[in-house]
Protein backbone atom coordinates (compact mmCIF):
# COMPACT_ATOMS: atom_id res chain seq x y z
CA UNK A 1 0.00 0.00 0.00
CA UNK A 2 3.29 2.47 0.38
CA UNK A 3 2.88 5.13 -2.48
CA UNK A 4 6.19 4.43 -3.06
CA UNK A 5 4.61 1.85 -5.79
CA UNK A 6 3.30 4.73 -8.08
CA UNK A 7 4.81 7.61 -9.90
CA UNK A 8 3.42 11.07 -8.34
CA UNK A 9 2.89 14.50 -8.35
CA UNK A 10 1.72 17.37 -6.71
CA UNK A 11 -1.59 18.82 -8.84
CA UNK A 12 -2.33 22.50 -8.59
CA UNK A 13 -5.24 24.24 -8.15
CA UNK A 14 -5.21 25.10 -11.82
CA UNK A 15 -5.13 21.85 -13.22
CA UNK A 16 -7.38 19.10 -14.15
CA UNK A 17 -8.58 18.27 -10.95
CA UNK A 18 -9.43 21.56 -9.68
CA UNK A 19 -12.72 21.02 -11.77
CA UNK A 20 -13.68 18.26 -9.40
CA UNK A 21 -12.33 19.81 -5.95
CA UNK A 22 -11.98 24.07 -6.27
CA UNK A 23 -9.50 25.31 -3.98
CA UNK A 24 -7.48 22.40 -2.67
CA UNK A 25 -3.92 23.51 -4.00
CA UNK A 26 -1.17 21.82 -1.81
CA UNK A 27 -4.32 19.20 -0.40
CA UNK A 28 -4.07 16.33 -3.23
CA UNK A 29 -1.43 14.41 -4.72
CA UNK A 30 -2.18 11.83 -7.78
CA UNK A 31 -0.37 8.81 -9.06
CA UNK A 32 -0.14 6.99 -12.17
CA UNK A 33 0.45 2.95 -12.34
CA UNK A 34 3.74 1.32 -13.95
CA UNK A 35 1.59 -1.58 -14.99
CA UNK A 36 -1.80 -3.07 -14.91
CA UNK A 37 -3.23 -6.45 -13.65
CA UNK A 38 -6.53 -7.84 -15.16
CA UNK A 39 -10.05 -7.99 -13.49
CA UNK A 40 -12.68 -10.34 -14.44
CA UNK A 41 -16.14 -9.88 -13.12
CA UNK A 42 -18.29 -13.13 -12.25
CA UNK A 43 -20.96 -13.14 -14.75
CA UNK A 44 -23.55 -15.48 -13.19
CA UNK A 45 -25.92 -13.93 -10.48
CA UNK A 46 -24.58 -13.36 -7.12
CA UNK A 47 -26.76 -13.43 -3.71
CA UNK A 48 -25.61 -10.56 -1.70
CA UNK A 49 -27.97 -10.91 1.07
CA UNK A 50 -25.06 -12.36 3.07
CA UNK A 51 -22.62 -9.69 2.09
CA UNK A 52 -24.72 -6.71 3.25
CA UNK A 53 -25.41 -6.31 7.34
CA UNK A 54 -28.96 -5.75 6.52
CA UNK A 55 -29.39 -9.06 5.29
CA UNK A 56 -31.36 -7.48 2.35
CA UNK A 57 -32.43 -9.61 -0.56
CA UNK A 58 -30.52 -9.20 -3.99
CA UNK A 59 -29.34 -10.70 -6.89
CA UNK A 60 -26.22 -9.06 -8.42
CA UNK A 61 -25.68 -9.95 -12.22
CA UNK A 62 -21.66 -9.01 -12.13
CA UNK A 63 -20.09 -9.38 -9.22
CA UNK A 64 -15.75 -8.66 -8.92
CA UNK A 65 -13.00 -8.23 -6.11
CA UNK A 66 -9.87 -5.97 -6.07
CA UNK A 67 -7.14 -7.52 -4.71
CA UNK A 68 -5.07 -5.79 -6.07
CA UNK A 69 -3.84 -1.51 -6.65
CA UNK A 70 -2.63 -2.71 -10.04
CA UNK A 71 -6.09 -3.65 -10.79
CA UNK A 72 -7.58 -0.34 -10.61
CA UNK A 73 -7.00 0.59 -14.48
CA UNK A 74 -9.18 -2.69 -15.40
CA UNK A 75 -11.66 -2.22 -13.05
CA UNK A 76 -11.82 1.48 -14.74
CA UNK A 77 -12.20 -0.19 -18.11
CA UNK A 78 -15.33 -2.31 -17.42
CA UNK A 79 -16.70 0.37 -15.49
CA UNK A 80 -17.27 2.25 -18.25
CA UNK A 81 -19.32 -0.46 -20.29
CA UNK A 82 -22.06 -0.35 -17.68
CA UNK A 83 -24.02 1.81 -15.20
CA UNK A 84 -21.90 3.32 -11.97
CA UNK A 85 -20.08 0.88 -10.22
CA UNK A 86 -20.94 -0.26 -6.57
CA UNK A 87 -18.11 0.00 -4.45
CA UNK A 88 -18.88 -2.73 -1.51
CA UNK A 89 -16.73 -3.16 1.67
CA UNK A 90 -18.16 -4.67 4.66
CA UNK A 91 -21.53 -3.85 3.75
CA UNK A 92 -22.63 -2.07 6.30
CA UNK A 93 -23.78 0.92 5.19
CA UNK A 94 -25.96 0.32 1.68
CA UNK A 95 -29.72 -0.34 1.05
CA UNK A 96 -29.16 -2.96 -1.76
CA UNK A 97 -32.25 -3.43 -4.47
CA UNK A 98 -33.39 -6.74 -4.99
CA UNK A 99 -31.91 -6.93 -8.60
CA UNK A 100 -28.63 -5.28 -9.16
CA UNK A 101 -27.50 -4.47 -12.24
CA UNK A 102 -24.35 -2.64 -11.70
CA UNK A 103 -20.80 -3.94 -11.53
CA UNK A 104 -20.23 -4.79 -7.85
CA UNK A 105 -16.59 -4.23 -6.74
CA UNK A 106 -15.70 -6.15 -3.62
CA UNK A 107 -12.65 -4.89 -2.14
CA UNK A 108 -10.39 -7.18 -0.61
CA UNK A 109 -7.10 -4.75 -0.03
CA UNK A 110 -5.26 -6.09 2.88
CA UNK A 111 -2.74 -4.18 4.95
CA UNK A 112 -1.80 -2.45 8.12
CA UNK A 113 1.22 -0.46 8.35
CA UNK A 114 3.35 1.95 10.97
CA UNK A 115 4.64 4.70 8.63
CA UNK A 116 6.02 7.05 11.67
CA UNK A 117 6.18 7.18 15.13
CA UNK A 118 6.02 11.60 15.47
CA UNK A 119 6.45 13.30 18.68
CA UNK A 120 2.57 14.56 18.13
CA UNK A 121 1.23 11.07 16.54
CA UNK A 122 1.18 7.60 15.41
CA UNK A 123 1.13 7.60 11.28
CA UNK A 124 -0.12 4.39 10.35
CA UNK A 125 -1.83 3.87 6.66
CA UNK A 126 -4.21 1.16 6.27
CA UNK A 127 -5.40 -0.73 3.23
CA UNK A 128 -9.35 -0.41 2.62
CA UNK A 129 -10.42 -3.76 2.35
CA UNK A 130 -9.52 -4.48 6.43
CA UNK A 131 -11.93 -4.95 8.87
CA UNK A 132 -12.80 -1.57 10.75
CA UNK A 133 -13.11 -3.43 14.30
CA UNK A 134 -10.42 -5.37 13.71
CA UNK A 135 -8.19 -2.45 12.83
CA UNK A 136 -9.37 -0.67 16.21
CA UNK A 137 -8.64 -4.08 18.44
CA UNK A 138 -5.23 -3.93 16.93
CA UNK A 139 -4.33 -0.51 16.81
CA UNK A 140 -5.37 -0.69 20.83
CA UNK A 141 -3.48 -3.79 21.28
CA UNK A 142 -0.20 -2.02 19.62
CA UNK A 143 -0.48 1.31 21.86
CA UNK A 144 -1.80 3.38 18.75
CA UNK A 145 -4.91 5.02 20.84
CA UNK A 146 -7.35 7.16 19.70
CA UNK A 147 -10.03 4.96 18.05
CA UNK A 148 -11.29 3.18 20.65
CA UNK A 149 -14.56 5.30 21.10
CA UNK A 150 -14.96 3.97 17.84
CA UNK A 151 -14.62 0.32 18.48
CA UNK A 152 -17.51 -2.37 17.18
CA UNK A 153 -18.97 0.02 14.53
CA UNK A 154 -19.36 -2.74 11.30
CA UNK A 155 -17.84 -2.30 8.17
CA UNK A 156 -14.20 -1.74 6.33
CA UNK A 157 -11.40 1.04 6.90
CA UNK A 158 -12.04 2.20 3.48
CA UNK A 159 -15.68 2.70 4.03
CA UNK A 160 -15.39 4.38 7.25
CA UNK A 161 -14.54 7.45 5.80
CA UNK A 162 -16.99 7.84 3.67
CA UNK A 163 -20.10 8.40 6.48
CA UNK A 164 -17.40 10.16 8.31
CA UNK A 165 -18.00 7.72 11.02
CA UNK A 166 -18.50 8.79 14.73
CA UNK A 167 -19.55 7.34 18.02
CA UNK A 168 -19.24 8.65 21.75
CA UNK A 169 -17.46 11.96 21.13
CA UNK A 170 -15.36 10.95 18.68
CA UNK A 171 -15.71 11.50 14.37
CA UNK A 172 -13.25 9.87 12.11
CA UNK A 173 -11.87 12.84 10.49
CA UNK A 174 -10.27 14.21 13.92
CA UNK A 175 -8.22 10.60 13.61
CA UNK A 176 -7.11 10.90 9.46
CA UNK A 177 -4.48 12.70 8.12
CA UNK A 178 -5.03 11.32 3.78
CA UNK A 179 -7.43 9.22 2.15
CA UNK A 180 -5.85 7.41 -1.24
CA UNK A 181 -8.97 6.61 -3.61
CA UNK A 182 -9.48 6.07 -7.22
CA UNK A 183 -11.23 8.50 -9.16
CA UNK A 184 -12.90 5.16 -11.05
CA UNK A 185 -14.46 7.34 -14.42
CA UNK A 186 -10.92 9.05 -14.81
CA UNK A 187 -8.23 6.29 -14.12
CA UNK A 188 -6.35 8.41 -11.57
CA UNK A 189 -5.54 7.56 -7.90
CA UNK A 190 -5.40 10.55 -6.02
CA UNK A 191 -4.66 11.21 -1.97
CA UNK A 192 -6.44 13.54 -0.17
CA UNK A 193 -5.31 15.12 3.04
CA UNK A 194 -8.30 15.73 5.23
CA UNK A 195 -9.01 19.35 4.60
CA UNK A 196 -10.06 18.51 1.35
CA UNK A 197 -12.10 15.49 1.92
CA UNK A 198 -15.18 17.53 2.78
CA UNK A 199 -16.25 16.10 5.70
CA UNK A 200 -19.42 16.79 7.76
CA UNK A 201 -21.77 14.91 9.88
CA UNK A 202 -21.84 11.70 8.62
CA UNK A 203 -20.66 12.95 5.20
CA UNK A 204 -17.93 13.57 3.04
CA UNK A 205 -17.23 14.72 -0.69
CA UNK A 206 -16.82 10.88 -1.06
CA UNK A 207 -20.24 10.18 -0.72
CA UNK A 208 -21.76 12.95 -2.30
CA UNK A 209 -20.25 12.42 -5.56
CA UNK A 210 -22.40 9.45 -6.02
CA UNK A 211 -21.53 5.93 -6.64
CA UNK A 212 -19.59 5.01 -9.73
CA UNK A 213 -17.20 8.21 -8.81
CA UNK A 214 -14.62 7.10 -5.87
CA UNK A 215 -13.06 4.06 -4.75
CA UNK A 216 -11.32 3.95 -1.62
CA UNK A 217 -8.01 2.00 -1.42
CA UNK A 218 -6.47 3.39 1.22
CA UNK A 219 -6.44 5.33 4.59
CA UNK A 220 -4.01 7.01 6.32
CA UNK A 221 -4.43 7.51 10.49
CA UNK A 222 -2.79 10.66 12.83
CA UNK A 223 -3.61 8.74 16.54
CA UNK A 224 -2.49 11.39 19.06
CA UNK A 225 0.17 11.53 21.14
CA UNK A 226 -0.11 12.18 24.12
CA UNK A 227 -3.22 10.24 24.25
CA UNK A 228 -6.35 12.31 26.01
CA UNK A 229 -9.18 10.33 26.82
CA UNK A 230 -12.81 11.21 25.49
CA UNK A 231 -15.84 10.60 28.04
CA UNK A 232 -17.93 13.26 27.81
CA UNK A 233 -20.97 10.59 27.14
CA UNK A 234 -22.39 9.49 30.22
CA UNK A 235 -22.73 6.08 29.31
CA UNK A 236 -19.18 5.83 28.93
CA UNK A 237 -18.10 7.98 31.76
CA UNK A 238 -20.67 5.71 34.44
CA UNK A 239 -19.41 2.57 32.79
CA UNK A 240 -18.20 -0.21 35.49
CA UNK A 241 -14.71 -0.68 33.08
CA UNK A 242 -14.26 3.29 34.13
CA UNK A 243 -15.85 2.69 37.85
CA UNK A 244 -13.00 4.09 40.23
CA UNK A 245 -10.73 5.74 37.83
CA UNK A 246 -9.90 9.19 37.84
CA UNK A 247 -10.39 11.05 34.84
CA UNK A 248 -6.15 11.00 35.05
CA UNK A 249 -5.86 7.44 35.11
CA UNK A 250 -7.82 5.96 32.44
CA UNK A 251 -6.69 3.96 29.76
CA UNK A 252 -7.81 3.19 26.02
CA UNK A 253 -8.42 0.22 26.87
CA UNK A 254 -11.04 0.72 29.45
CA UNK A 255 -12.86 3.03 26.81
CA UNK A 256 -12.51 0.19 24.41
CA UNK A 257 -13.93 -2.42 26.63
CA UNK A 258 -17.32 0.10 27.78
CA UNK A 259 -17.78 0.99 23.78
CA UNK A 260 -17.87 -2.44 22.91
CA UNK A 261 -20.06 -3.58 25.85
CA UNK A 262 -22.24 -0.27 25.38
CA UNK A 263 -22.57 -1.40 21.85
CA UNK A 264 -23.42 -5.05 22.40
CA UNK A 265 -26.05 -3.82 24.88
CA UNK A 266 -27.78 -1.79 22.92
CA UNK A 267 -27.51 -2.50 19.66
CA UNK A 268 -28.75 -5.91 17.80
CA UNK A 269 -25.55 -8.14 16.13
CA UNK A 270 -26.20 -7.94 12.10
CA UNK A 271 -24.90 -11.82 12.34
CA UNK A 272 -28.37 -12.56 14.36
CA UNK A 273 -30.23 -9.92 13.21
CA UNK A 274 -29.99 -7.77 10.13
CA UNK A 275 -29.52 -4.31 10.82
CA UNK A 276 -26.93 -1.18 9.71
CA UNK A 277 -26.71 0.53 12.76
CA UNK A 278 -27.76 3.91 13.38
CA UNK A 279 -30.73 4.52 10.04
CA UNK A 280 -31.24 7.63 10.47
CA UNK A 281 -28.92 11.01 11.15
CA UNK A 282 -29.63 13.00 14.50
CA UNK A 283 -31.07 16.20 12.98
CA UNK A 284 -29.72 19.68 13.62
CA UNK A 285 -31.83 22.24 14.59
CA UNK A 286 -31.38 26.13 14.87
CA UNK A 287 -31.35 27.38 18.82
CA UNK A 288 -35.05 29.23 17.78
CA UNK A 289 -36.03 25.71 17.06
CA UNK A 290 -34.89 24.09 19.83
CA UNK A 291 -36.47 26.70 22.24
CA UNK A 292 -39.71 26.36 20.61
CA UNK A 293 -39.19 22.55 20.76
CA UNK A 294 -38.38 22.90 24.15
CA UNK A 295 -41.02 24.67 25.40
CA UNK A 296 -43.35 21.99 23.77
CA UNK A 297 -40.98 18.73 25.08
CA UNK A 298 -39.09 19.34 28.19
CA UNK A 299 -37.22 15.86 28.34
CA UNK A 300 -36.38 16.26 24.76
CA UNK A 301 -32.88 14.89 24.02
CA UNK A 302 -30.18 17.60 22.50
CA UNK A 303 -26.65 18.31 22.59
CA UNK A 304 -25.44 21.91 22.12
CA UNK A 305 -23.30 22.61 18.96
CA UNK A 306 -20.26 25.11 18.65
CA UNK A 307 -21.92 27.11 16.07
CA UNK A 308 -24.85 27.55 18.70
CA UNK A 309 -27.27 24.66 16.75
CA UNK A 310 -28.96 21.69 18.47
CA UNK A 311 -28.15 18.10 17.42
CA UNK A 312 -31.14 16.20 18.22
CA UNK A 313 -31.18 12.36 19.72
CA UNK A 314 -33.30 10.83 16.31
CA UNK A 315 -34.06 7.84 18.33
CA UNK A 316 -35.90 9.53 21.17
CA UNK A 317 -37.95 11.52 18.29
CA UNK A 318 -39.10 8.19 16.80
CA UNK A 319 -39.24 6.85 19.71
CA UNK A 320 -41.77 9.36 21.51
CA UNK A 321 -43.87 8.30 17.96
CA UNK A 322 -44.31 5.34 19.52
CA UNK A 323 -42.01 2.92 17.10
CA UNK A 324 -39.17 1.15 19.03
CA UNK A 325 -40.38 -2.51 19.30
CA UNK A 326 -42.55 -1.94 16.59
CA UNK A 327 -42.62 -4.65 13.59
CA UNK A 328 -44.42 -4.00 9.96
CA UNK A 329 -44.17 -7.23 8.11
CA UNK A 330 -40.28 -8.78 7.59
CA UNK A 331 -38.80 -5.77 8.98
CA UNK A 332 -39.29 -3.38 12.13
CA UNK A 333 -37.79 -0.88 14.79
CA UNK A 334 -35.52 -2.54 17.28
CA UNK A 335 -36.89 -2.67 21.06
CA UNK A 336 -33.85 -1.70 22.22
CA UNK A 337 -32.87 0.92 19.90
CA UNK A 338 -35.40 3.20 18.66
CA UNK A 339 -32.48 4.61 16.04
CA UNK A 340 -31.76 1.11 14.39
CA UNK A 341 -33.99 -0.82 11.87
CA UNK A 342 -33.75 -4.76 11.34
CA UNK A 343 -34.52 -7.45 9.06
CA UNK A 344 -36.37 -10.09 10.60
CA UNK A 345 -35.26 -12.20 7.63
CA UNK A 346 -36.07 -12.22 3.69
CA UNK A 347 -36.58 -8.54 3.53
CA UNK A 348 -36.13 -6.35 0.88
CA UNK A 349 -35.24 -2.71 0.27
CA UNK A 350 -38.71 -1.78 -0.53
CA UNK A 351 -39.89 -3.03 2.33
CA UNK A 352 -37.67 -1.62 4.60
CA UNK A 353 -37.81 2.23 2.95
CA UNK A 354 -41.68 2.34 3.11
CA UNK A 355 -40.99 1.90 7.12
CA UNK A 356 -38.62 4.23 6.90
CA UNK A 357 -40.99 6.35 5.44
CA UNK A 358 -43.44 6.08 7.46
CA UNK A 359 -40.94 6.82 10.48
CA UNK A 360 -40.39 10.10 8.53
CA UNK A 361 -44.00 11.15 8.44
CA UNK A 362 -44.61 10.46 12.32
CA UNK A 363 -41.41 12.55 13.32
CA UNK A 364 -42.51 15.39 11.18
CA UNK A 365 -45.87 15.44 11.93
CA UNK A 366 -45.05 15.44 15.37
CA UNK A 367 -42.43 17.76 15.84
CA UNK A 368 -41.84 19.33 12.25
CA UNK A 369 -38.13 18.13 12.13
CA UNK A 370 -37.04 16.04 9.29
CA UNK A 371 -34.76 12.82 9.55
CA UNK A 372 -32.12 11.59 6.85
CA UNK A 373 -31.69 8.46 6.43
CA UNK A 374 -27.95 7.50 7.23
CA UNK A 375 -27.07 4.34 4.92
CA UNK A 376 -26.40 4.85 1.16
CA UNK A 377 -29.21 4.26 -1.00
CA UNK A 378 -28.21 1.72 -4.20
CA UNK A 379 -30.81 1.88 -7.75
CA UNK A 380 -31.04 -0.92 -9.53
CA UNK A 381 -29.56 0.87 -12.39
CA UNK A 382 -28.83 4.73 -13.43
CA UNK A 383 -27.66 7.26 -10.73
Amino acid sequence: MSAALFRSSTISEDQEYSKFFGHVSNQIRIFTFPRSMSLSPTINAVDLSAMNSLGLACKAERVTDLNDLSQLPALSALACLSAPVVVLGGGSNLVLPARLERLVVRVQLKGIDLVEQRPDAWIVDVAAGENWHDFVTNSIRRGWDGLENLALIPGTVGAAPVQNIGAYGVELDSRIESVTAWHIPESRLVTFKREACGFKYRDSMFKRAGLGQWLIVRVRFCLPRPWQPVVGYPDVLRHPALAGTTPEAIRAQQIYDAVCDIRRTKLPDPAVLGNAGSFFKNPVVSESEFNALKLRFADIVSYPQADGSFKLAAGWLIERCGWKGKRQGRVGVHARQALVLVNYGQATASELLDLAAAIKQSVLKAFGVVLEIEPVLVSDAGD
